[in-house]
């Protein structure tokens, strides 16, 4: 089973980069993030008619998630429980059938926190606080579960091409990187850093200042296995040709596979 995440900015205006890669990668279950576009308008047909079933929880303009799967949703949850006052669409949860049990898979976008410090970064340390307390409750179930998205973290110094020049912004702040350890050390396995030691692995390049051209770039796109995900993990790839594309994202998609089938 191939289950890969990708922050696409924008489904509208890359729909082509998207069908060809789902073509050419063929995925199980796709997470996507800042789909930007609200429910109805997500361009659903294009993707069902590639075999695949589509659930969204959309936000017109910005922010925007969705779960692409070619198995069948026996169970789908939007939006992370915490605090009722939050009308950001960052969340959305399916669980799908194996032939060794359920398996839930999560599309998460983080709160990018900037400018820092300020009220946006409070919200995303509490948004983290809340991911926390969630997937607690949800390890309780010993059930693989996958936490995929943009999670708007650098973990540590190798994960960024220049460190130093990450010092001031939100995704490289000491509290953020402490809400990631704390997730991890829940019991969640980092799929990439489990298969993947090699230095200068990214998945985001800015836009500005020749950034792709020059491999500046960070890893702030993880999936996150719980223990009895991390036990089905074969292998961990970036798939960063993409970046290269005509009118790309400024991210590229992560894939995992695992060795579960569907039921």
């Amino acid at each position: 089973m191939k289950i890969a995440t990708w922050n696409i900015n924008g489904v509208k205006a890359r729909i082509e980069s998207l069908m060809h890669w789902l073509e050419e990668s063929a995925p199980d279950i796709v997470c996507l993030q800042e789909i930007k576009t609200v429910d109805e308008l997500f361009p659903r047909f294009e993707i069902e008619a590639m075999g695949y079933n589509v659930e969204t929880h959309g936000q017109k303009g910005f922010n925007g998630v969705a779960i692409l799967s070619k198995l069948r949703f026996d169970e789908v949850s939007r939006g992370l429980p915490g605090n009722d006052a939050d009308d950001h669409s960052r969340f959305i949860e399916g669980v799908f059938s194996t032939n060794r049990g359920a398996i839930r898979v999560v599309s998460l976008y983080l709160p990018n926190g900037n400018p820092f410090p300020g009220e946006k970064f409070s919200y995303k340390l509490n948004w983290m606080d809340r991911l926390e307390k969630w997937t607690e409750a949800r390890l309780d179930l010993e059930e693989p579960l996958v936490l995929a998205g943009d999670y708007n973290i650098i973990p540590e110094p190798e994960d960024a091409r220049n460190p130093e020049a990450w010092l001031g912004d939100a995704l490289y702040q000491p509290e953020s990187r402490q809400a990631f350890r704390r997730l991890r050390n829940l019991g969640m396995t980092d799929a990439l850093r489990a298969v993947n030691g090699r230095p200068e692995t990214y998945t985001f390049w800015d836009y500005q200042a020749g950034a792709w051209q020059k491999n500046n770039g960070i890893r702030i796109d993880h999936l996150m296995l719980s223990p009895e995900a991390a036990d089905h993990l074969i292998t961990t790839r970036v798939e960063k040709h993409t970046r290269s594309w005509e009118k790309p994202s400024d991210h590229v998609p992560v894939v995992i596979e695992l060795d579960l089938e569907a039921a």
